[in-house]
């Protein structure tokens, strides 16, 4: 087993740094070109017979101190993840004004998008930033779809569903998509580009300049997600709308759930309610455990799709199901109740596969669980059922795969289903350590896909060093160098980079309690996986990336956000530290405390363990 990248991305030279912005008060005047017998124009102090007035040179000096004074601090290629092109234009940055508007194209999903950006710039601005649709009057910041853009605005995007065009000037910022989901990647742009102090709660007083110039951007992959692990430890509802907020912020576009598990179920099945009204009251370590209502799902679910993130909700079959065997001993082989597990091995539950009634409680499940999903996938775990061998496991899977087939939707699983018949669709998902993988090779030859999850580069869980107070170390230690050093499509042998839909970063939760434990571990490896999804090869290397994301540290600070001050990372001196036991805690996130589950049970890499 190696714990070297296989493939790294070679750098490549870095955007050009943003010359300062702004004339100078200094600049001789233009002298035009005469006509041939005529005198010379000079502009732009008008005819040289009129000298200007006290007032009028007062107020030229003010404009001129003021453009000084307005120079953004951040420049237009500072952006994480990596635009696709960026041309800055110096001379055309723009102030936000006090009374700016903020105009976008008369589509319902359009004005969501123009919504968002205005709740995002109020509380700091403290600008009441109206949102009137187009074409009532030009606007400071303008959200146009390609389709109704003037003729030439869509050069644009050519960036498919996801793709945009951010254009600054002096006079406004104007965000063209073919597409809403474009125009919000470009308004989480536009959030970039603006001084840290907009990620405050209250008003600032502060000069809202943005950086002249224009950005055209495209994705690189279309699936680019997180997965958080709700079923090893469970998180509250608002706990799961801030994960989202963090997705959005990047770029990501999918939150997968693992909503089962030994632990724990954590969604309310109304065909078997003891599911959750039994199965959901466990977690590790012996807390109160919870779950979703169906209310609870759909409020996640609608949240997540206002900011163009969609949910992959994982129902794991046929082993991690203790807590479901909890519920319905029915279900298990010999039709006898477990008990509750609050502990953190794997691979010794499962589902009787024989069993006729093991199939009506997966279509229930998956049923439900897809009527509350408006998104494509379903996702049926599949890994570490090490009691289900051979055509056992095969032949449950294939059953199962069927079942999510019936209901439209695409099924998805850890790459373990791999031996299993192909259906239409069928996407894989990653976790090994060793891109040599010739069972995952030959499903994608009978048309299998790809998501990317190499758990010694992506997954989120795994310490940052060996003092890392929580997290694992099984698939060996990711600093954000780790976690930005690979590249998905040419990471597994003998897997045509066409293959490879995109990448996913897993948090499991076995060592993880709260919010702020959650921040702490995305942060700051979450927006290098981000980087790798979106950003062409050409876009980036390392040492531009770790520069961009210094700039982050004081944004996760003013906005409460909790992180590792990892040392690769130049951050400024503000913006360091503060953030680990023992030191001062950040003035809004709450502590990082380091957990302390049941001992992990030491397995090879190659037994096929994910999270443990």
């Amino acid at each position: 087993m190696s714990l070297t990248p296989r493939t790294g991305v070679v750098p490549v030279p870095e955007q050009p740094q943003r010359p300062d912005a702004g004339p100078t008060p200094d600049e001789p005047p233009t002298v035009a070109p005469a006509a041939p017998g005529e005198p010379p124009t000079v502009a732009p102090h008008g005819p040289p017979t009129v000298s200007p007035s006290a007032t009028e040179l007062a107020r030229s000096a003010a404009e001129a101190a003021g453009r000084q004074l307005a120079r953004p601090t951040i420049g237009l290629g500072d952006v994480v993840p990596a635009p696709g092109s960026v041309r800055p234009q110096p001379t055309a940055d723009f102030v936000l004004p006090a009374d700016a508007a903020v105009r976008v194209s008369a589509d319902p999903a359009a004005r969501e998008v123009a919504e968002h950006l205005a709740e995002l710039l109020r509380p700091a601005t403290g600008y009441p930033l109206p949102v009137t649709d187009l074409p009532t009057a030009p606007g400071a910041l303008q959200l146009t779809l390609s389709a109704v853009a003037p003729h030439g605005a869509a050069e644009a995007t050519s960036g498919g569903d996801e793709g945009y065009r951010l254009d600054v000037d002096v006079d406004g910022v104007r965000i063209t998509a073919d597409t809403a989901t474009g125009l919000f990647h470009g308004v989480q742009t536009l959030r970039q580009l603006l001084p840290v102090a907009v990620e405050s709660r209250t008003p600032v007083t502060e000069r809202w300049v943005v950086a002249g110039g224009t950005i055209v951007d495209r994705p690189r992959f279309p699936y680019r997600g997180a997965m958080l692990d709700v079923a090893r430890h469970f998180f509250a509802v608002d706990d799961v709308l801030r994960v989202i907020d963090h997705l959005a912020r990047y770029k990501l576009n999918h939150l997968h759930l693992h909503l089962t598990d030994d632990q724990g179920w954590r969604i309310a099945v109304d065909s078997w309610p003891r599911l959750a009204a039994v199965g959901g009251r466990t977690e590790v370590g012996g807390g109160p455990g919870g779950w979703y209502t169906a209310a609870d799902y759909r409020r996640i679910v609608g949240y997540a799709a206002r900011r163009h993130v969609t949910v992959v909700p994982e129902v794991d079959l046929p082993g991690h199901t203790n807590a479901a065997l909890v519920a319905y001993p029915e279900l298990a082989p010999d039709k006898a109740a477990p008990p509750p597990y609050t502990g953190t091995e794997v691979g010794f539950s499962y589902v009787d596969p024989t069993s006729e009634r093991t199939y009506d409680f997966v279509s229930d499940v998956l049923g439900e669980v897809a009527a509350l999903t408006p998104g494509p996938w379903l996702h049926l775990g599949g890994d570490e059922a090490y009691k289900v061998k051979g055509a056992a496991y095969t032949g449950f899977v294939q059953r199962a795969q069927r079942v999510v087939a019936g209901l439209g939707r695409t099924v998805v699983g850890w790459h373990q289903i791999a031996p299993a018949d192909h259906v239409e669709g069928r996407v894989l998902q990653w976790w090994g350590t060793n891109g040599d993988d010739p069972a995952v090779a030959e499903a994608v030859r009978r048309g299998a896909r790809l998501i990317l999850s190499p758990g010694n580069h992506a997954y989120l869980d795994m310490k940052y060093a060996p003092d890392t107070p929580i997290g694992h170390d099984w698939a060996g230690l990711i600093d954000v160098h780790r976690a930005y050093h690979w590249d998905p499509a040419t990471h597994l042998t003998d897997v045509p980079a066409e293959a490879v839909l995109g990448l996913e970063a897993p948090l499991w939760t076995e060592s993880v309690t709260s919010l702020a434990e959650i921040e702490f571990l995305f942060f700051p490896r979450l927006p290098a996986l981000a980087e790798l999804a979106w950003s062409a090869p050409s876009t980036r290397s390392w040492a531009g990336f770790r520069e961009r994301l210094a700039g982050h540290g004081p944004r996760w600070r003013a906005a409460g956000i909790t992180f590792h001050p990892s040392p690769e990372i130049p951050w400024p001196t503000r913006s360091a530290g503060g953030h680990l036991p023992g030191t001062a805690e950040p003035p809004n996130p709450p502590p990082l405390r380091p957990a302390t589950p049941p001992p992990l049970r030491p397995q090879p890499v190659t037994s096929g363990t994910q999270g443990p």
